[in-house]
């Protein structure tokens, strides 16, 4: 595994699930990590006992993706004592399933603004620090239902596909500058995201994957390591989806 000692990485959605499992590879492989957490304080107090031999080198900030305001003084901090930031995971998403005629508007912003808006806020503010050392990655995390489509996920669907578009415009906006800007995409994974789903979904779902079993959120934290290291430097605007052959 490749080091990334002294590199400065923020998680968004990184106090559990998938982010939380991403948070920990790379404080496991030497980097600081900022994981940056909504509402969920139980989870990020959990994460901060679990973690505490590595209290040296993360910090937990809340943080609402959605809020520019919030955004723009989260940045404003990081620049203020890192100068710079070198990674950037934009894991922070909900779900707020509903067949597309019966779905609330506000279930339909509310996953707009978190999923999509969010990334679009955190990735517009980490640009900006990671070009004063030309150098960069970002690693969006979409999911296989943005070109897939699923009953009830409209919302979802669109957030994802969105990610998918902004990020390849990313790549080649930074490109030059070395900043590199990548998805990955993971299907079922079990965690607490698919807490919800009753166990005929389950079946149903675990069926659908070829490899008849959901990944783990280890597998998807790996995989964007390796997009965030120097090994991957000739690799942007790619989706590399890890879905068991969804």
């Amino acid at each position: 595994m490749e080091k990334f000692n002294e590199q400065i990485v923020v998680v968004t959605g990184g106090t559990r699930g998938i982010g939380k499992a991403i948070a920990e590879a790379f404080l496991k492989a030497g980097a600081y990590v900022v994981g940056i957490y909504a509402e969920n304080i139980k989870a990020a107090e959990k994460f901060g006992q679990e973690n505490s031999h590595f209290s040296s080198r993360f910090e937990l900030v809340q943080c609402d993706v959605s809020n520019e305001t919030e955004v723009q003084q989260l940045f404003a901090n990081l620049e203020m004592k890192f100068d710079c930031i070198d990674i950037l995971v934009n894991n922070a998403g909900v779900r707020r399933d509903s067949v597309l005629a019966l779905m609330a508007s506000s279930d339909w912003d509310k996953v707009i603004n978190i999923n999509l808006n969010g990334t679009f806020l955190m990735s517009k503010h980490a640009v900006l620090l990671m070009m004063k050392k030309k150098y960069g990655r970002i690693v969006n995390i979409t999911s296989p239902v943005s070109h897939l489509g699923f009953i009830g996920q409209a919302n979802y669907a669109a957030s994802k596909a969105g990610q998918i578009g902004l990020t390849k415009t990313l790549a080649k906006e930074t490109a030059k500058k070395k900043i590199t800007v990548n998805c990955v995409s993971p299907g079922f994974i079990a965690t607490d995201f698919i807490d919800d789903l009753s166990v005929e979904q389950v079946s149903s779902y675990k069926k659908m994957v070829p490899m008849r079993r959901f990944g783990t959120p280890q597998e998807i934290a790996e995989s964007v390591l390796f997009l965030a290291s120097h090994r991957a430097a000739y690799i942007t605007g790619a989706v590399l989806e890890i879905s068991g052959g969804l």
